[in-house]
């Protein structure tokens, strides 16, 4: 499994946020640091605060802070609200409007079993975890 880059940078956002708690950051600063386009990380930033993990203060003195206490930032929760989709391959994909599923095999196939076991793994592993257990091991 790979996670997507809007998912990389989100994370490395809030590890940003949460080592900074005594200040606001600007969104030029944290794509600087992590050498990332502004305008991609706008989007990034726009999610997160959709989800309440960040929130913007506009004006002259303004800036980024996160959204609640780091150590209510579940990572899980945070790769499954910046992943558009957490099928590992084409037939974990919802059903199609018309029944149909991405594979021929579907139905017979045990792997997508194997794949949704391992999926859930890797989440349950995130779900362990907070942002404020974060900075420890991820700086």
């Amino acid at each position: 499994m790979r996670l997507t880059l809007h998912t990389d940078y989100a994370l490395r956002t809030l590890i940003y946020l949460g080592i900074h708690t005594d200040r606001l950051t600007s969104i030029r600063e944290v794509a600087q640091v992590y050498g990332i386009s502004e305008n991609h990380l706008v989007k990034i930033i726009h999610r997160l605060g959709q989800a309440g993990f960040v929130e913007t203060i506009r004006g002259r003195n303004g800036g980024l802070k996160l959204g609640r206490p780091a150590a209510t930032i579940v990572l899980g929760d945070v790769v499954r609200h910046t992943e558009e989709d957490m099928a590992l391959v084409s037939c974990m994909q919802p059903v199609a409007a018309d029944g149909r599923t991405a594979c021929i095999l579907a139905d017979a196939c045990r792997l997508r079993g194997v794949l949704g076991e391992a999926l859930g793994s890797f989440i349950g592993v995130m779900d362990r975890y907070t942002l404020g257990e974060c900075p420890i091991f991820c700086v």
